[in-house]
């Protein structure tokens, strides 16, 4: 499962049942003989979840390869109806292509970082425990270090500002730019106790459960894994997948992320009102691929709160494929700009 948010954490908090299990059960309404894809596999949770409810076949997808180690006692559990693949979820259909998979019955995605990542110091993308700084989903590309070490000031300004919606941006990239000049930055305890020292106790104001960090390794996460742009390439492969009658179901846990899914699901639709500049209407106006389900956007329920804080900021979107053609799949940057996706390619060649 993918890790919530919400309370002490670095980077989103691990949390250790899955959030709104029951209302995502119930937007797929899992039936035997669909094939659905759960696009975002960490622990398992969604997927063992869907294979006791019917007699389904699902394909896991992970970019981290010790998930899909980890999941090869699920797949002995469920075989022949469990397969797992390594890779992006934004290339999902490609690689279920690959296979000879070329339409499926539903996608569920559960988007952040999983508790497998966050519970592993040596993965470092969490600051509870003392780890290198990485941060690296699949375990390839620039690290969080290189990152911190060698972005320019002003560039990390934007990241923190704009990926991490951290207001104190300006003074932690002078801090992290001042400490580096001494030595390089090569734990997550020396980040988080420089942005610590930048930003005070507590940023969010008395009573904030928010470690002053959060944010900012938040939002070197999310560049080091490229998340935004995956989220939108996710979208547009798993309309480009279903099958019409088809379901798509996201859970995402702050605002950058359900904003993406929203503008998404409501452009596909046919619901976004004018168009973006980014993207001008086209001569022929496309029919729309997507049609909402249910309420626009749900959430977790009071009960489920309680139980598990980490879910309090849960929001659960769910699209259904229509019989029209998908629009075309290929994203152009200002068509990532107008879901939602920031433009910080300029400051950063690419994910891990």
């Amino acid at each position: 499962m993918r890790a919530g948010r919400g309370a002490v954490a670095a980077g989103g908090l691990a949390r250790h049942v899955p959030v709104m299990l029951p209302d995502v059960l119930e937007a797929l309404a899992p039936r035997g003989g669909q094939t659905i894809v759960d696009g975002t596999f960490g622990g398992g949770g969604y997927t063992r979840a869907l294979l006791e409810s019917a007699n389904c076949k699902v394909i896991g997808i992970d970019r981290d390869p010790e998930a899909i180690r980890a999941g090869a006692s699920l797949v002995r559990q469920f075989a022949p109806r469990l397969s797992l693949v390594e890779g992006r979820f934004g290339e999902m259909e490609q690689l279920l292509r690959s296979r000879g998979v070329t339409a499926v019955d539903a996608v569920v995605l559960d988007i952040g970082v999983s508790s497998l990542q966050l519970n592993d110091a040596a993965r470092g993308f969490s600051f509870q425990g003392a780890g290198p700084l990485d941060m690296r989903m699949s375990r390839s590309g620039a690290s969080a270090a290189e990152i911190v070490n060698s972005m320019a000031e002003a560039d990390l300004v934007q990241v923190i500002s704009q990926l991490g919606e951290e207001r104190r941006a300006r003074a932690i990239a002078r801090a992290i730019a001042s400490a580096r000049a001494q030595r390089p930055i090569e734990t997550t305890a020396e980040l988080a106790r420089i942005v610590t020292g930048a930003v005070g106790h507590q940023p969010g104001g008395a009573g904030s459960r928010i470690h002053p960090a959060t944010r900012t390794f938040q939002a070197i996460r999310i560049l080091v894994n490229d998340e935004l742009g995956e989220l939108a390439r996710a979208l547009v492969a798993g309309e480009a997948l279903l099958k019409p009658g088809g379901r798509l179901v996201v859970v995402s846990f702050h605002s950058l992320e359900d904003r993406i899914v929203k503008r998404f699901i409501a452009e596909r639709a046919g619901q976004s009102g004018q168009p973006s500049r980014h993207r001008p209407e086209p001569a022929t106006a496309r029919a729309p691929s997507l049609r909402m389900a249910g309420r626009s956007v749900r959430r977790p329920r009071a009960h489920e709160i309680e139980t598990n804080p980490r879910a309090r900021s849960a929001r659960l979107r769910v699209a259904e494929r229509t019989e029209a053609p998908a629009w075309p799949g290929e994203l152009a940057p200002g068509e990532l700009s107008a879901l939602g996706v920031p433009d910080i390619g300029a400051v950063w060649g690419g994910p891990g």
